[in-house]
């Protein structure tokens, strides 16, 4: 009992969202004036107080009522819209009435430049908080460390694996993603706790705002993939084994401090998230060979492939009310069907087949101008031809799923916050960039002698 008692003490420690705005303050991201009395003030006053998993109105000298975030930096310049805000009201919040002033009536000290946060243009939430960056390099640093959790990099990282290094090792790293990223949103809609509260941590996004907050996401892809990588290529691919041991770690580690400094997850979320993507693959990893022989082998793959994605997908959508996570969810099974049954034809037709074991381990090839062109060359026909896929299933896949539901399509925001819409859309568009991946895009470079 004694011991309960201690974990959920350290549990309660772990997920105070101060300790999360403690660190982000080391990290030089600062509030407005008086962030860290807003709540109490709000709570006085009657006002809204933190936001957890919400779209961030424009409130009064938040943003300036355009639903802009204001961020202000340690050296002069012209001020810059950060990567978003969401999540946390800021009664009187600076720049409006009763926010603090410099001495001498002198304007704050405004920072250096100017951008656009990334919004989710399915919830239309956008930042609200005017910041302080003290430490630019850290900032573009964690940015960096939380794109590799995103769909930017995902497209360019598996399709660089496939085309050019391992297609067997791509095949495989996808099928452990679909897992650890499906069980983990799963078990965010299961879970259900919120985001840390703001104030007092200061958001510098938005886009996964309306997402539950446990486990972390991206901590766990963040661990799962380059620990798999390794896993799967030592061996191989003859290569010092410190060397991925080094991959894993800065790796994983720039995710998961990047998702506090970020604001969007308490310390909590991020072990949790770690631990939650190791235990998945001590338990998986022994069934990926499996898996992906089955994928490859069996005459009705496809067919079973399809159905059992779109059943787990069904069945995520069923565990919570709407929010960006099924879409994602949806999204990620579709992509591994897509893949799965595009390296079924590719071994049916005998195309992108893999090394023979007597071939093991293989030697990385020196890196010459015509290797490293051709493999670039690849990654843009390739990708280019990835996003048109995307764009033109969309177009598609919307209009056509409301038509079959009879769902009025004039606001396709809302329609697509239904499962009628948005599950057939994410499952078929993404199925088919999966496929296009694995098979469409192989078969083009061998046309025209890319492969």
């Amino acid at each position: 009992m004694a011991l309960l008692q201690r974990l959920a003490r350290l549990a309660a420690y772990l997920q105070d969202p101060q300790k999360v705005a403690d660190f982000q303050r080391l990290c030089g991201v600062e509030g407005p004036p008086g962030w860290a009395a807003s709540l109490p003030l709000a709570e006085a006053r009657g006002e809204p107080g933190p936001l957890a998993n919400g779209s961030c109105p424009a409130v009064n000298g938040g943003g300036g009522g355009d639903g802009w975030p204001r961020l202000r930096a340690a050296a002069g310049g012209e001020k810059r819209r950060p990567k978003g805000l969401g999540n946390g009201a800021i009664p009187g919040g600076a720049g409006g009435e009763g926010a603090p002033q410099q001495e001498d009536g002198k304007e704050p000290q405004q920072i250096w430049g100017r951008r656009q946060p990334r919004r989710n243009s399915l919830t239309g939430e956008a930042a609200c908080q005017e910041i302080a960056i003290r430490n630019p390099f850290l900032y573009y640093l964690f940015n960096l460390g939380t794109e590799l959790g995103n769909e930017l990099f995902y497209i360019l990282f598996f399709p660089f694996c496939i085309w050019n290094l391992d297609a067997w090792v791509g095949r495989r790293l996808i099928i452990v993603w679909v897992w650890v990223m499906y069980l983990g949103q799963c078990t965010k809609d299961v879970i259900r706790w919120p985001r840390p509260a703001s104030p007092p941590v200061v958001k510098l996004e938005v886009f996964y705002n309306s997402e539950y907050s446990m486990p972390s996401t991206h901590a766990m892809s963040g661990t799962a993939i380059p620990l798999a990588l390794v896993l799967l290529s030592y061996g191989r691919w003859q290569y010092p084994l410190m060397y991925g041991l080094i991959l894993v770690i800065c790796w994983c580690s720039l995710v998961c401090f990047s998702r506090i400094y970020m604001g969007m997850h308490s310390i909590l979320d991020v072990i949790v998230g770690f631990l939650y993507a190791i235990l998945i693959l001590v338990v998986f990893h022994p069934a990926v060979d499996l898996i992906d022989n089955f994928n490859l082998t069996f005459k009705h793959a496809p067919l079973i492939i399809i159905s059992l994605h779109l059943a787990l997908g069904v069945f995520s959508f069923t565990l919570d009310t709407w929010s960006t996570s099924r879409g994602d969810t949806a999204q990620i099974l579709g992509c591994g069907a897509g893949v799965a049954c595009g390296s079924h034809f590719n071994y049916m037709l005998g195309l992108m087949q893999d090394p023979s074991p007597d071939t093991l381990p293989l030697i990385p090839p020196s890196i010459t101008v015509t290797l490293f062109g051709k493999a670039i060359l690849r990654l843009l026909i390739g990708v280019v031809l990835l996003l048109l896929t995307r764009i033109v299933m969309k177009k598609i896949t919307i209009p056509l799923a409301c038509k079959m539901f009879s769902i009025p399509c004039d606001d396709i925001r809302q329609a697509r916050q239904l499962m009628e819409v948005e599950l057939p859309y994410r499952y078929i568009t993404y199925g088919m960039v999966g496929f296009s991946l694995m098979f469409l895009v192989p078969c083009l470079f061998l046309f025209i002698g890319l492969s």
